[in-house]
């Protein structure tokens, strides 16, 4: 088995997660990405990886680092400049393409575009393979099983503090695109005014309020899930956080470099009376990104996984058996089924 895997946008934040992560599951990280003095200097705390700097709109230097490598992990935001470049490049290499995209609209790019490309090249194409996004599909897919259609999946995502990374205030300024919630099983601009509602989330957040705030799961489970309605919440303080241009950044409070925060996602899948409910809960949404990612990689590569081209998480991947495997040194899982009709949301 190929072992490279190259990581795009290596030195920032989330990229040194992943690249630690693959290392610690036996892999060759390639670290690319835009600027080469910040890889240059990731490379010599990293002795013997290969370093390939490449320009996002550098069609040659694209080329020539991806060359040979198995997959390609892009953290390197925001996605609406480098996901589709970087994942038609790859494409054309042969290898995987996985990104860590939360806006709706690069994840919307990649299966638009890439799909047929991918499959041609008998290759995958995952955007959102990260918090926002995989985890929350898997999750509901995981909930759905044996359900063939269903009424409403709620995504709640609490979080106690979010401290905002420097690519994600970045994002966050790029991405105007309306956001798109699911109704009446059609993908459809979210509501001009965010609902807003208490949920009781499973310890050790308790009951928050949150505010409707639509992520890349949207995009993820409308592409594979028979659903008439999706809705995703995030808690109002996170938020606050977000909104606030005084908030720091996450500082590393452990030896792998995990901030303190917390976080619970929780799913509701509805089907009449019949009421479904996962969680999953953890630390560090940037840090748990890295073993949701690279979890993905190894099943890609060694294969546990079904490739169709540009796919959601919870179609390529056994959404149960995937999310059992990063239990418990990455996260907890609880599920519980209710009889009692779902409430919607609006």
């Amino acid at each position: 088995m190929n072992e490279d895997v190259l990581v795009y946008g290596a030195y920032g934040h989330t990229g040194r997660f992943v690249v630690a992560e693959l290392l610690r599951r036996g892999f060759s990280p390639v670290l690319s990405g835009r600027d080469p003095a910040a890889l240059k200097d990731l490379g010599s705390q990293h002795p013997g990886l290969d370093v390939r700097p490449a320009a996002v709109d550098d069609d040659r230097a694209l080329d020539a680092a991806m060359r040979g490598v198995a997959a390609v992990v892009n953290c390197a935001g925001p996605f609406l400049d480098t996901a589709v470049p970087v994942a038609k490049t790859a494409i054309e290499a042969g290898a995987h393409y996985l990104d860590i995209s939360a806006e709706q609209a690069a994840a919307q790019q990649i299966y638009d575009s890439h799909d047929r490309r991918a499959q041609h090249a008998g290759v995958a194409a995952v955007p959102a393979m990260a918090f926002y996004g995989g985890l929350a599909d898997l999750l509901a897919t995981a909930a759905a099983a044996d359900w063939d259609a269903m009424d409403e999946i709620v995504v709640a995502i609490g979080i106690d503090r979010w401290w905002p990374t420097i690519g994600t205030r970045n994002t966050g300024r790029r991405n105007t695109a309306t956001r798109l919630v699911v109704e009446g099983g059609q993908l459809v601009p979210a509501p001009t005014t965010a609902p807003v509602r208490d949920w009781e989330f499973p310890e050790p957040l308790g009951r928050r309020t949150v505010i409707g705030a639509p992520f890349t799961e949207v995009i993820s489970v409308a592409r594979h899930l028979n659903v008439s309605s999706v809705r995703t919440y995030l808690a109002s303080d996170a938020l606050d956080d977000i909104h606030d241009s005084g908030t720091p950044a996450p500082q590393a409070i452990d030896e792998t470099g995990r901030s303190a925060q917390r976080f619970v996602v929780d799913v509701t899948v509805c089907r009449g009376r019949a009421q479904r409910r996962i969680s999953a809960g953890g630390r560090d949404i940037y840090a748990v990104t890295a073993p949701l990612v690279v979890e993905a990689v190894q099943r890609l590569l060694d294969g546990r996984a079904v490739i169709r081209g540009a796919a959601a998480p919870g179609e390529t991947f056994d959404a149960r058996d995937f999310l059992e495997a990063l239990t418990p040194d990455h996260l907890t899982l609880s599920t519980r089924d209710v009889d009692v009709e779902c409430a919607r949301t609006g």
